[in-house]
């Protein structure tokens, strides 16, 4: 979709698309200050179509710019996952430091904290980590850590029962 043909609904487009409110973009486009005119005229089908376009096109030129970015300066997974690993290494003492001949010249002080993270972010990247999260509301599964065995597996029996007819006939087949 081209620009807008009205040129302040297309600066209150592009505020909205920059983030601004309505009642901020409404103004920006050089209208009186109404938030129930820039309520209504932000859900015109014209205005959500050109900002949702103009949304993805900032996205893909962003897209874009990370990516030559990266070929710029060489960025791979290869040399992340080495960096990380030579970062474990040397906060766990295993390396000596080393001048440009390759002679011993100090050494690193051991950085648990350091080495865990560096551990932390390669087992991610390998997929060697489920990252566990309650939902729901807060506190909602507490009542459960204090059941018995039996009252589990009532609750869950409860749980997982079919609520309406039409889910009862669909287990059946």
């Amino acid at each position: 979709m081209p620009a807008l043909r009205n040129p302040r609904h297309e600066l209150f487009a592009q505020a909205l698309a920059q983030g601004k409110s309505a009642i901020d973009a409404h103004e920006l486009a050089g209208y009186k200050r109404s938030r129930s005119t820039s309520s209504k005229m932000q859900r015109q089908d014209r205005i959500v179509v050109r900002v949702q376009e103009l949304l993805a096109t900032r996205d893909k030129a962003e897209r874009a710019a990370t990516e030559i970015a990266i070929q710029k300066v060489s960025l791979t997974k290869e040399w992340v996952i080495q960096g990380l690993m030579e970062n474990a290494q040397r906060a766990l003492q295993r390396q000596a430091v080393l001048d440009d001949d390759g002679k011993p010249i100090g050494e690193y002080h051991y950085q648990g904290n350091v080495a865990n993270r560096a551990f932390e972010l390669l087992g991610r990247e390998l997929g060697m980590f489920i990252e566990r999260r309650e939902t729901g509301v807060p506190g909602e599964f507490a009542a459960i850590e204090n059941m018995s065995g039996p009252e589990l597996l009532e609750f869950l029996a409860a749980r997982l029962q079919p609520s309406s007819p039409d889910e009862q006939d669909e287990t059946r087949h």
